[in-house]
């Protein structure tokens, strides 16, 4: 800035009636009528509409004393934005000013009388801020009222809402299918499940189009991450009962509970595959699964609870809480997709184990003994449908 500017700002002080030469008249329809006390050396510099209706082109003047007058029109609920805006026009707005603007909606009210008035320094330092901060979603939608109206002067301030282009959209969602896909640690479980929802917001049809339509190079990365998935999962099928007939023969030393340990969470993951739908087994393999697991793990989380009290091995053997839940849950979920009479064979079994506090399968015995008591009655009212349909 240029040292006279700041010298005439430091001179100039608004509402100084000993020195100032103009009144401006803010008027509203309400009836309000505020007079400021200002000068036209500060006006004119930094606002268009002062600087041309105090130029001797503009066809009247009005005088109050030995002051000139400018009326200024606004609507009540701008009326505090014209006067911050007005205050604004004493500071230095070159370098940050980003405290004078007390908030999105405040910075907003000023920017809209700035552009209106003809300010164009304090035009750029609303954009700027506004550009910068972060906005709740009522300021959003605010600003996407006004701001598209002001032309290229605000045009930045709209730059994280434009649309993104197809490739930028499509590189997105593919590495978003990676991660939904892939196998995180238990603590990234929100992360993963939230992945999965945008995947699924981004491909419905709502009020808005999907964002992409599948192409045959996504529809391929899909299919291959659920095909390795489906290949995995058959491949641990096949090799459990070797796995947990090894792993038994083991001893309890810290290497071999370690072991133990790993083998239980890759089949966490095999089993939350089965239990999601993520890949599809026949009734015989889930079941099988079921015999192969459910007593290993029963019987191992004890011991691995207990070597867990050692301080020297917690670190070797840390596992989060969030997986042993999520195990315990697709427990449950394969249990309650089994056939009725396979659900009870499991259940006795687990009701006649020492170990029964984990897996806890309370929810499925639960429903399993509501679907087997109101059994012939549904049934029987299927058959009355059916009677009824047959004879109409």
């Amino acid at each position: 800035m240029d040292p006279t500017d700041k010298e005439e700002k430091a001179i100039c002080v608004i509402g100084d009636q000993s020195t100032s030469d103009v009144v401006v008249r803010l008027r509203t329809q309400e009836g309000r009528d505020d007079w400021l006390y200002c000068h036209s050396v500060i006006l004119v510099k930094n606002c268009k509409y002062f600087a041309d209706r105090l130029s001797e082109n503009w066809p009247t003047c009005q005088i109050l004393g030995s002051r000139n007058c400018v009326d200024v029109n606004c609507q009540e609920s701008d009326f505090d934005y014209h006067v911050n805006l007005i205050r604004l026009l004493y500071i230095v707005v070159d370098g940050p000013v980003d405290d004078l603007w007390h908030g999105v909606r405040n910075a907003l009210g000023i920017l809209q009388v700035a552009v209106e008035l003809g300010c164009p320094k304090i035009v750029t330092a609303c954009v700027s801020y506004l550009e910068a901060m972060t906005w709740e979603e009522s300021e959003e939608e605010e600003i996407l009222k006004v701001v598209p109206r002001m032309g290229l002067q605000a045009e930045a301030i709209l730059a994280r809402v434009q649309p993104v282009n197809q490739l930028a959209i499509r590189n997105i969602f593919l590495s978003a299918v990676r991660f939904a896909t892939s196998s995180p640690p238990a603590t990234m479980k929100d992360l993963k499940s939230s992945a999965q929802e945008q995947l699924e917001y981004m491909l419905t049809e709502d009020d808005d189009a999907p964002l992409l339509i599948a192409d045959d190079n996504i529809k391929f990365e899909i299919l291959s991450k659920m095909e390795i998935m489906g290949d995995f999962v058959e491949c641990w099928f096949d090799a459990s009962e070797n796995i947990v007939k090894a792993l038994k023969q083991g001893s309890s030393t810290n290497e071999v509970v370690e072991v133990k340990l790993r083998a239980i969470e890759v089949t966490s993951k095999v089993l939350e595959a089965i239990a999601y739908g993520t890949v599809i087994l026949p009734t015989a393999k889930r079941l099988q699964v079921l015999k192969v697991w459910l007593p290993f793990v029963r019987v191992t989380k004890p011991i691995i609870d207990s070597s867990m009290m050692d301080s020297e091995n917690a670190v070797l053997l840390k596992m989060d809480g969030e997986m042993w839940q999520s195990l315990e849950s697709s427990f449950v979920s394969i249990i309650l997709a089994l056939p009725s009479g396979d659900q009870a064979e499991l259940l006795t079994q687990w009701l006649e184990n020492e170990h029964i506090r984990y897996p806890d399968l309370t929810e499925a015995f639960e429903v399993w003994c509501y679907r087997s008591k109101v059994a012939r009655r549904r049934l029987s009212l299927l058959e009355d449908d059916h009677v009824m349909t047959q004879s109409g």
